[in-house]
């Protein structure tokens, strides 16, 4: 059996971690990215990558950052996905996830609307609407991009003259203003990492600053989630349709705050706090999803 693994970088950790696990699978792994990929209209193969006919040879892809590049190489990315997926093809994790969990604010609004705890947010593209809505959100927000992971581009702003300055400058560059009510949590947060219908594995965040990204240098700590916790990050990502997640919480006064969810989440800082293996956690899953077709 072959599936295929979708990565920028073949090499980097996790694509290994998944590769090996495979092999314990007796599974052949077949790493590309998709600049190696062509799509085919009306004679086939549909989709191959060298000599691999993705449709024929791979019984599934799981899929790991999709990587940089231009409007259309993202839109035609994602479109050649759903078209997989459409003539039968199994993605770990489907599309329609991986466009709902990387925009933001449409995230956000699912969860919400499905009665998750989320933080009061504001979004607008006017910089005069958006020192307005700094104001309502108590005058202490985080800005961050729409689009965007690891917490890069995301600052803290709790001073309305240079909250009119971001924003003014943000504005002249188009830049959609994502406002986030700054939730007091003892620079800390939790990762939940959700496989299928389970939290697999978990981690405290604890950082010197309110960026809580193990990325940015904060320390994994080993954590047990309660049952709560673990409904709570496994409801979150079946409202976005995420069979992968790696799901932050806020532990706010007010109770667990779910501030976003990643559909192609890393795992390595919360590898080397864990006993379980996560990419064998996906592997196996993988697996069961095939028997269930």
């Amino acid at each position: 059996m072959k599936i295929g693994i979708i990565t920028r970088n073949e090499n980097g950790w996790c694509s290994t971690q998944l590769r090996e696990a495979m092999r314990k699978h007796n599974i052949t792994p077949v790493c590309f990215s998709f600049p190696q990929l062509v799509a085919r209209i009306k004679y086939k193969p549909e989709a191959s990558v060298s000599e691999v006919n993705i449709l024929h040879d791979l019984k599934a892809l799981i899929m790991r950052p999709i990587g940089r590049g231009s409007l259309e190489e993202i839109i035609f990315r994602m479109d050649v996905l759903h078209r997989l997926e459409r003539l039968g093809m199994t993605i770990i994790n489907p599309p329609l996830a991986i466009e709902r969990s990387v925009d933001k604010y449409h995230a956000l609004c699912l969860l919400e609307e499905k009665g998750l705890p989320v933080p009061r947010t504001a979004v607008t593209e006017n910089h005069e609407e958006a020192l307005k809505c700094f104001h309502e959100l108590g005058g202490d927000v985080i800005v961050k991009p729409v689009f965007g992971s690891r917490g890069i581009g995301s600052t803290r702003v709790s001073d309305p003259e240079i909250a009119t300055r971001i924003f003014r400058a943000l504005s002249f560059y188009h830049t959609v203003l994502y406002l986030q009510e700054f939730v007091p949590h003892g620079f800390s947060d939790i990762r939940a990492f959700v496989v299928g219908e389970h939290v697999v594995a978990a981690m405290q965040r604890i950082a010197e600053t309110w960026k809580t990204n193990v990325s940015l240098g904060a320390k994994p700590v080993s954590l047990n989630v309660d049952q709560e916790l673990e409904d709570l990050a496994v409801t979150a990502a079946k409202v976005i349709g995420c069979k992968v997640a790696g799901v932050d919480i806020l532990e706010s006064q007010n109770g667990p705050i779910i501030v976003e969810l990643n559909s192609q989440p890393g795992w390595r800082g919360l590898q080397s706090v864990t006993k379980a293996s996560v990419a064998d956690e996906i592997v196996k899953f993988t697996l069961s999803e095939l028997k269930n077709l």
